[in-house]
């Protein structure tokens, strides 16, 4: 028997099981599974690739400083708080890295996105799964589940899978009143699609103990290329740097950013019509008895009556060629998340559901 084993919390980490993309037999398939943007990204920060084929030989930038400045300009932010990464995902990878270990908790909800346990095992840490309301996000129950052995508390808002937001309030209240050595993190993945919200950047500029984290790969339409960014209080950001590799990030995925970030026209005109067609969506299915909470992301989570109802409507939509995500690993086997895509995909998805309530035809 082998004597080389990992560390320990590696082996239950399930294995992170992306969006289906791929339909048997059909050629071309809808995909409404991974959130992403069907407009794809800003032709600016397509060109910018395209230049960037050109010094492919090159190394890309280690501090990333051009990307952050551009940041830091389109938000209002220090660019010397910001970090910069392989998607938000890795600066989730840093925080557990830095900041969690054997001995020590990190708090996730229980809708909350996989990645935050994941990353937790990973750096030997004890995921601590704290209840919802109603699908949103609980403040008191994450304030129950803090010890002196929490160390990290990570709320998406909006949330994946449910698309709820918790209030400003609630959230500083929670900052407020976390044990000292406990850091809050604050995904934004999907913070581009509420109009007027900062994703927590205020939060985070005032206190010590918040860090917020964003992506380009939903609203920007990179997820090709995976890039994310963090910001928060200094001391917290240089710590991260000393774990993050030199070369994280390529060439081509940063000019593409820094090009792709300056261009807020791409924003609000993807914003606007996300917003437009998420609304006749959930409309759409709530006239034929499939509710949702109220969004405030680039996809709705269809509810069934049960996981059956569930995986049977998830079967007919793939008998017309569309993918959504079933979300029964996020604790919501009675639903579906549907991405908000172009308007004749949000056509086409009411039109098999209104098939599948009348048994099919």
């Amino acid at each position: 028997m082998t004597r080389i084993t990992p560390q320990p919390g590696i082996m239950d980490i399930a294995l992170y099981q992306g969006g289906g993309s791929r339909l048997p037999g059909v050629e071309n398939v809808i995909k409404l599974s991974s959130n992403e943007n069907p407009f794809g990204p800003p032709p600016a920060a397509a060109e910018a690739v395209r230049r960037a084929a050109a010094t492919l030989h090159r190394y890309p930038s280690s501090d990333h400083a051009e990307l952050r400045a551009a940041i830091g300009e389109t938000h209002g932010l220090d660019p010397a708080r910001i970090i910069c990464g392989a998607g938000s995902d890795e600066i989730i990878a840093f925080l557990c890295q830095a900041y969690a270990g054997p001995g020590t908790e990190v708090i996730h909800t229980e809708h909350g996105f996989a990645m935050y346990r994941i990353s937790a095992l990973a750096a030997g840490a004890t995921p601590v799964e704290v209840p919802e309301r109603e699908r949103v996000v609980d403040v008191d129950a994450i304030l129950a589940a803090a010890t002196d052995r929490t160390r990290l508390v990570f709320v998406a808002n909006p949330a994946n899978p449910t698309g709820t937001m918790a209030g400003a309030a609630e959230l500083a209240r929670l900052a407020e009143n976390l044990p000292d050595q406990a850091i809050l993190v604050l995904d934004g993945a999907y913070a581009e699609y509420v109009e007027g919200f900062d994703g927590g950047a205020a939060l985070a500029t005032a206190r010590d103990n918040v860090v917020m984290t964003r992506t380009f790969s939903k609203i920007y339409g990179l997820g090709g290329l995976r890039i994310g960014w963090g910001y928060g209080p200094q001391d917290i950001i240089d710590v991260l740097n000393r774990v993050r590799g030199p070369f994280n990030l390529s060439a081509p995925a940063l000019a593409a950013a820094e090009a792709a970030v300056r261009d807020r026209d791409w924003v609000e005109r993807c914003r606007a019509e996300n917003a437009k067609w998420r609304a006749w969506l959930a409309e759409a299915l709530a006239e034929l008895g499939i509710p949702s909470d109220t969004s405030c992301a680039n996809f709705i989570l269809a509810r069934f009556a049960s996981p059956a109802e569930a995986a049977a409507a998830d079967a007919h939509l793939q008998s017309r060629g569309i993918i959504a995500r079933r979300v029964a690993g996020y604790k919501l086997p009675e639903a579906l998340r549907i991405t908000i895509g172009e308007p004749e995909a949000c056509r086409r998805v009411a039109e098999a559901l209104a098939e599948f309530r009348k048994g099919g035809q």
